[in-house]
């Protein structure tokens, strides 16, 4: 094929981690599942195939599994694997993790939603300047926050993924552009000359907030009005 021909590219591909197998689950090689997809039920339909992340020990590195079952038990996920047929062979993929393969440029279909992975990565910019990263994206009930580390701290940001702050997420561009709030991204003056506290929600450790790491998790951001 001569350079520059793109007869037959395939598109670009990266790989989402959607569960871990935490336990084996009865006697007939079942296992239950945590899971890092929004959508167990459409990921886990008979027939799909997914990638073992397992030591190179294990006799199952570099094979993959294929799904023959997927139901809930007591609103638990339990899956059946082809191959697996009883708890001995379940016990030996214990930890294994589950990966996929993605389409790069495969976006949800909702407006305003993006896959955590598009979201990493992206230079933060205010007025024109690049502020910092996007380190890592935080889920909780009320909306979703975007992890920022500011260019040459060492020290995150929580940024809330709204419409009034984050006005614009420019994929193709790499970019994500914020309009914060004062005090946001810096230290306020306090009003007696003292020295700001040393913690703010601004610069609070992601630990006290509660969160879980999600870097490569097929989780999805929606950015709120």
């Amino acid at each position: 094929m001569a350079a520059g021909d793109t007869a037959g590219a395939q598109p670009a591909k990266t790989q989402l981690r959607v569960g871990r197998l935490v336990k084996a689950h009865g006697l007939k090689g079942a296992f239950k599942l945590e899971l890092y997809t929004d959508d167990p039920d459409g990921r886990f339909v008979s027939g799909s195939t997914f990638t073992l992340q397992v030591p190179e020990s294990s006799p199952w590195h570099g094979r993959e599994l294929t799904v023959r079952e997927f139901r809930w038990m007591n609103s638990h996920p339990v899956v059946f694997f082809e191959g697996v047929d009883d708890r001995t062979a379940a016990e030996e993929l214990v930890k294994a993790i589950l990966w996929i393969d993605q389409d790069t440029e495969t976006a949800p279909a909702e407006d305003d939603a993006w896959y955590d992975h598009q979201l990493v990565g992206l230079d933060v910019v205010r007025d024109g300047v690049v502020i910092g990263r996007v380190v890592r994206v935080d889920h909780f009930p009320a909306q979703d926050l975007l992890i920022v580390r500011p260019s040459g701290e060492d020290r995150e940001v929580l940024v809330p993924f709204v419409g009034a702050i984050v006005p614009e997420v420019d994929i193709a561009g790499g970019r994500v552009v914020v309009t914060p709030p004062t005090g946001l991204f810096e230290d306020l003056p306090s009003d007696d000359g003292d020295e700001p506290e040393p913690e703010s929600v601004a610069s609070a450790d992601a630990d006290d907030a509660g969160t879980a790491e999600t870097d490569g998790d097929e989780n999805t951001a929606s950015r709120e009005d």
